[in-house]
């Protein structure tokens, strides 16, 4: 009966062997045991093994001291078992914790952890999935609600210096089949309109109104029209030019080849110009792309717009045809953006990612970050550096788009 079960606790810490975790469980053998839980960790060599069993009757905890005490002497392990009540269930409302720094200092791991025990939650496992450039730990949660501990843990980030990102559990995170990213401040580390005013001569004037924009303050479709005719005349051989000097976001074509290989979809919204993004797009392996066009004649850029403006509203919908197309529900997607006019994709997709962003997208979106690296999106999905690594290995198998 449940009523009377007992549990024994064993662990066993040193350093780390072949064959510890089947000797031990040989050792266990013949008692009368059913295994509920086992945590491995080895950091540095070191290993800390812990195993959780339950006895309907009493257990012989003599004769399993005995064995695992014999066991760790051989191995030259230390060993502790403890014997207790039946096993608490764990706490509903399991969360995902993600901690990102570079560095990531005792200090703000202290002040995160600190912040869920004063929620009253408890953290049920810890994980490393990055070391290097960026460092990523991810924490198990229970006993905590969701959006308020989100915005507990981003004002403590913010004062830390840290990125953190509070996930529900479960299957929602692994299920995620779409990502849409913004281009210009996000996919790439440049503005391509103040590149170009750069070569038209108005780059101090296009600059300030592009500003403007990202922080919300303009409309986008305005503020672009009135960029755009600033251009007027400018060669189009300029366009070439500037599509060279395009500088990829560290960490974005790690991102774009692993969610490949995972099966993702990948698209690109934005407000720059199809005659510059397109053919980077193709470069990239990226599946669907929503950006402006240029209007050109007689080999110069005419100062106008041809089609339907990507604004804000206009990054929404494109999402929208892009999980569509691709035959995912907008609860599996993830939108990627820094600047206003990416806020209505950020609020439609499952996972709202500001990378990099004004402090209004920051504040809307599901999480934040701030490295410059694009590939930390990946440890938001719940992969970790050394899978990635491994899928870059030509061993591994074939590397897919």
């Amino acid at each position: 009966m449940n009523a009377t079960r007992s549990t024994v606790l064993i662990t066993l810490t040193g350093h780390d062997r072949p064959g510890v975790t089947s000797r031990l469980f040989a050792a266990l053998t013949g008692h009368d045991l059913s295994v509920l839980d086992i945590e491995q960790v080895v950091i540095r060599g070191r290993l800390v093994l812990g195993v959780l069993c339950a006895s309907a009757s009493a257990p012989d905890l003599t004769a399993i001291h005995r064995k695992v005490s014999a066991l760790a002497a051989d191995l030259g392990l230390d060993a502790e078992i403890t014997a207790g009540s039946p096993d608490m269930p764990r706490r509903r409302g399991r969360l995902h914790v993600s901690l990102l720094g570079s560095p990531l200092s005792p200090g703000a791991v202290t002040a995160i952890a600190g912040r869920i025990a004063a929620h009253g939650a408890n953290i049920d496992r810890i994980t490393r999935l990055a070391q290097h450039p960026v460092t990523c730990i991810e924490m198990e949660v229970s006993g905590a609600e969701p959006a308020t501990l989100r915005s507990e843990l981003s004002r403590e980030a913010a004062q830390q210096q840290v990125d953190v990102a509070v996930q529900q559990g479960g299957l929602r995170r692994r299920a995620m089949r779409l990502i849409v990213m913004d281009v210009d401040s996000t996919l790439i580390q440049d503005e391509v309109i103040d590149l170009l005013a750069a070569r038209a001569g108005c780059a101090a004037e296009v600059a300030k109104v592009t500003e403007a924009t990202m922080r919300g303050e303009l409309d986008f479709a305005a503020s672009l029209r009135e960029r755009v005719a600033l251009l007027a005349g400018l060669d189009e051989d300029v366009l070439s030019d500037v599509r060279r000097q395009l500088r990829l976001t560290p960490g974005a074509r790690t991102l774009i080849r692993t969610l490949k290989r995972l099966g993702y979809r990948c698209g690109i919204v934005s407000g720059g110009f199809t005659q510059i993004i397109d053919p980077m797009a193709a470069e990239l392996g990226i599946d669907y792309v929503a950006a402006n066009m240029l209007d050109i004649a007689s080999g110069k850029l005419t100062g106008r717009l041809s089609g339907h403006v990507i604004d804000r509203p206009g990054k929404a919908d494109a999402l929208r045809r892009f999980a569509e197309r691709a035959g995912v529900p907008l609860s599996q997607a993830v939108a990627v953006g820094d600047g206003a006019n990416d806020l209505d994709m950020i609020a439609l997709a499952g996972l709202g990612v500001a990378f990099n962003a004004k402090p209004v997208v920051r504040d809307a979106a599901d999480t934040a970050l701030s490295l410059p690296y694009l590939d930390t999106v990946l440890y938001l999905l719940g992969l970790s550096s050394e899978e990635v690594e491994a899928g870059d290995d030509p061993e591994s198998g074939p590397a897919g788009s």
